[in-house]
């Protein structure tokens, strides 16, 4: 049995309360394999306090030294590779060629994304004649990270934080704590100074909000839901700290006439599919020309027909069981609300698929002529579940794309380049991908609206844990001491 617990101010503890532990149940079977540390009020003071005293230290110290230890840190992860790979893929349910080909790869790229970024970042620069501007870590840090895309989501926080000199606490979700206890392993094989990197598991509602309203606490960086979002910027609030939120997404994939289509749909549908469907900026919304809306619905069946759902043992493309029970009776719920509220059920529904008798296994599921007014056009569902929406013109496409209170990302199919950009442009998204094009590390990820506040990843993400600082005058004591 795995017992997860604390990493706090360089060594592994246990907690101060006695709180009930967190089973961890292995998503492709249902069988309890061990146990998460759950922290109190208590446990969030001593990491907090962990952090905060070696702030002065690390935050001081050149940022050389401080691109060495990320460049050990990464050195590391790559050694260990397989590793976390297989921490991944045990967790969540991951199949074995995403958990290694995607979910761990996020780990190195990232710390690669941050360390090419610090190459020619300006940390100080001019200001006006007479000034000098300094851009100096921000503080403790706290990393609230969720279970979807664990590595991928702990280390777009960690690298940045980390180079810039801040120290932080991070708080993964209990139902992926398997990665991030390894990584606590990375982090102190790499030899970070203690408490620079703090690990505390624990509940929203008591650790997440004690942390998140801690006064010695500078900053927060959270990935979650909208609600749960909302929740972490009050708290935060009577502290005025900095807030930055990557949150939920129901994201429209627009397929125009002038697309190829059997391309547009083939992408649309693995893209939605993938990572079983819990991915925030998964294309959920697929908006269809309606010249070609009905040929539409019938290749998305037969690409959805051609998923495979599989142990996550297997190899190959392959979709895995979802992450937990709650995600599971999440997804069977909007399944049921979609046959209820009209919309056309043309692939998958409610249950397992055939040969899966336990398991959070679902089944790929396409639901056609969906109104954008229905729950599982305008909610999270965060499962494999496509809605197919007609349109009639660029204008009306625009309008449905847009008409979500969600804008983390959007998906543009056309083979003309002015339209791609005319519309692109209107569309209120974080990221738009033309015609299947992907996301580098280097790029910016974060949403307008209630998808969040912030960008995260590369040179944006380092921005988030940096505060300036005008030094006026150093620019006439410069002149004075080359007179002399």
């Amino acid at each position: 049995m795995i017992r997860c617990n604390f990493y706090i101010d360089g060594g592994w503890t246990e907690p101060k309360e006695a709180l009930p532990p967190h089973a961890i149940v292995n998503p492709a079977d249902e069988q309890i394999i061990g146990e998460v540390a759950m922290g109190g009020r208590s446990d969030a003071d001593i990491a907090v306090a962990a952090a905060r005293r070696a702030f002065d230290g690390f935050s001081q110290t050149a940022l050389e030294d401080r691109r060495q230890l990320l460049a050990r840190l990464q050195a590391v992860f790559e050694r260990r590779y397989t590793e976390m790979a297989q921490a991944i893929s045990t967790e969540m349910g991951a199949p074995w060629d995403l958990a290694y080909d995607a979910q761990a790869e996020c780990g190195p790229g990232h710390i690669k994304a941050t360390l090419d970024a610090a190459s020619d970042f300006p940390f100080e620069s001019l200001s006006g004649s007479q000034g000098e501007l300094s851009l100096e870590a921000i503080g403790v840090c706290v990393l609230i990270t969720p279970w979807n895309w664990p590595i991928n989501q702990i280390m777009s926080k960690l690298a940045p934080a980390l180079l810039t000199g801040c120290t932080v606490v991070l708080k993964p979700s209990e139902f992926a704590p398997l990665s991030a206890r390894l990584l606590a392993e990375f982090v102190h094989e790499a030899g970070y100074p203690p408490g620079v990197f703090n690990l505390l598991y624990g509940d929203g509602p008591l650790v997440g909000t004690a942390l998140c309203a801690h006064p010695e606490v500078d900053m927060v960086s959270f990935t979650g839901s909208t609600a749960a979002g909302i929740s972490v910027a009050k708290v935060a609030a009577d502290t005025v700290k900095r807030v930055v939120q990557e949150l939920g997404g129901k994201s429209p994939n627009l397929v125009f006439a002038d697309a190829h289509l059997e391309d547009a749909v083939r992408r649309g549908v693995r893209k939605c599919f993938y990572n079983t469907g819990q991915s925030c900026n998964a294309p959920t919304r697929m908006l269809v020309e309606r010249p070609v809306y009905e040929q539409a619905v019938a290749l998305a069946v037969r690409f959805g027909s051609e998923v495979r759902v599989a142990h996550p043992s297997e190899r190959g493309d392959v979709v895995g069981p979802l992450a937990m029970k709650r995600q599971f009776e999440t997804v069977q719920r909007y399944i049921r609300l979609g046959v209820e509220s009209g919309a056309r059920l043309v692939l998958g529904g409610e249950g397992r698929p055939e040969g899966f008798a336990s398991g959070y296994y679902v089944r790929p599921t396409i639901f056609a002529d969906v109104a954008n007014d229905m729950a599982i056009a305008r909610q999270e569902i965060f499962g494999p579940v496509l809605c197919m929406i007609p349109f009639d013109d660029e204008e009306d496409a625009i309008r449905i794309a847009n008409d979500t209170p969600f804008g983390l990302a959007a998906y543009i199919n056309t083979s003309n380049p002015e339209r791609a950009r005319r519309v692109a442009r209107r569309l209120r998204a974080g990221t738009v991908s033309v015609n299947g094009a992907g996301n580098e590390y280097c790029s910016p990820f974060g949403g307008f609206k209630q998808s969040g506040n912030g960008r995260e990843w590369g040179r944006f993400g380092l921005q988030d844990y940096l505060e300036f600082k005008c030094i006026n005058g150093l620019g006439a004591m410069k002149g004075h001491d080359e007179n002399n």
